[in-house]
């Protein structure tokens, strides 16, 4: 068999990532920011979550508070915009659309990237990857990177380096780069840069003499496996090449739902905490039901700012749930435990709950004692039908129910319009 006959049955994987997401679909809307310093902002218009790569020249860091940027905004030319997700989760299913195009084998990774599957020569390949570049930026208007590899983690590694390195134009074939340069790249990378590698797994690496990605490749994957994990010896043997994370075709194995905001106004009270933790309650309740899971342990937490130098109280609670469970009672009731510790007068700047231990609905019957009245009518199913029908905030129970309008919610003053999920919203063209 031949080289190129060889080389086309063997499947590699891309993976596509949109560059600067929040702020390149904002521009494919509004032109008038192409080439202008741009930040997308966090809930109630916090700290930058997406910068343009004029604002990253400009030395704005990921998650510096928008407060400390607003002096300088005007003197920069930086435009801070309010997240919209309504506008972000249209542009990202229709990339994601488009990409599927291009292969059957497609695995949605997040909002703003995807992984395909796909086979053919190193020419076909960096052909593909052209193909899909162009296809996404003109047909929805966003600019996208390609990285190709035999792998998951070398194909991040790709994009990377083709997002970073002008010679790419954005499409980087692995293998097509000679080994000395990749070689090169992997040396001066901290190793601290691949994926799953974080800070804390990073400072044990480096306790081992292993500072680059060049120095992790080249770790003996037993090794690796003994003093860390069995996840850790894969991205060894990712990166020297063998596939060991599978594509998925539906990201599924959920092990937490976390329901958490930050205010718009800060609460003070706990009668106010109390309707943040009935509504969450009642929402995790509706997502559970959603996914046919129960969850067995609850997480209720609430906490002040970090940058109010005057209150500093971070309250929670683990609440053991009597039994495997989505009915909105027993959650609502569990996330209640939290009021206790609240400190009336502390301005509370964000609150939460998680749930954790979840497992498929049915999967247990309980013993004819501890059985629930409220679960066997399955009220969370029927929240969140209402819910999908008429909209949030159409029906409620207790504390979180629809009287009164909540004045804890998402604050959005620098909104953009939701040009493509709104009617009254919709762009306007004029013709000459």
């Amino acid at each position: 068999m031949s080289k190129p006959t060889l080389m086309r049955l063997m499947p590699q994987i891309a993976h596509v990532d949109v560059n600067s997401f929040y702020a390149s679909a904002e521009r494919a809307f509004d032109p008038s920011l192409e080439g202008r310093p741009v930040i997308v902002l966090s809930n109630n218009d916090g700290c930058a979550v997406t910068r343009s790569p004029e604002a990253k020249a400009l030395g704005i860091a990921m998650g510096e508070p928008w407060f400390k940027l607003a002096p300088r905004a005007k003197e920069w030319g930086l435009v801070a915009l309010s997240s919209n997700y309504e506008l972000y989760g249209d542009i990202s299913a229709r990339v994601m659309e488009l990409l599927g195009r291009y292969s059957a084998w497609l695995e949605v990774y997040s909002i703003d990237e995807a992984f395909l599957g796909v086979k053919g020569t190193p020419e076909e390949l960096r052909a593909l990857g052209r193909t899909m570049k162009a296809t996404v930026r003109r047909n929805v208007g966003v600019p996208v990177c390609v990285g190709i590899a035999p792998t998951k983690t070398l194909a991040k590694l790709a994009n990377k380096w083709a997002k970073n390195n002008p010679a790419f134009d954005g499409v980087c074939h692995w293998d097509s780069v000679p080994v000395p340069e990749r070689e090169g790249l992997m040396r001066r990378l901290s190793v601290i840069e691949i994926w799953g590698v974080a800070t804390r797994l990073t400072k044990r690496l480096n306790a081992l003499g292993i500072h680059t990605i060049l120095d992790l490749s080249r770790a003996d994957p037993v090794m690796i496996r003994d003093r860390f994990s069995v996840v850790m010896m894969r991205t060894v043997l990712e990166l020297q090449g063998t596939p060991c994370i599978p594509m998925e075709e539906e990201r599924i194995g959920r092990d937490q739902l976390i329901f958490s905001r930050s205010f718009a106004t800060p609460i003070t009270t706990a009668a106010g905490i109390r309707q943040v933790m009935s509504v969450y309650g009642q929402q995790a309740s509706a997502r559970l039901a959603k996914h046919g899971l129960q969850a067995k342990v609850l997480t209720a937490f609430a906490g002040t700012s970090h940058f109010n130098p005057n209150d500093t109280s971070y309250p929670s609670v683990c609440v053991p749930l009597p039994m495997p469970t989505a009915d909105p009672v027993i959650l609502t009731k569990a996330a209640h435990a939290l009021l206790p510790r609240i400190c009336e007068g502390i301005r509370y700047a964000r609150a939460g709950i998680m749930v954790t231990d979840l497992r498929p609905s049915g999967n247990q019957a309980p013993l004819a004692l501890f059985e629930n009245a409220h679960e066997e009518r399955h009220i969370g199913t029927l929240l969140e039908d209402i819910t999908r029908r008429y909209g949030r905030g159409s029906i409620g129970m207790g504390h979180g129910g629809i009287r009164g309008g909540p004045d804890w919610t998402m604050k959005r003053d620098m909104l953009s319009p939701r040009y493509t999920t709104h009617w009254d919203e919709l762009p306007l063209v004029k013709a000459a």
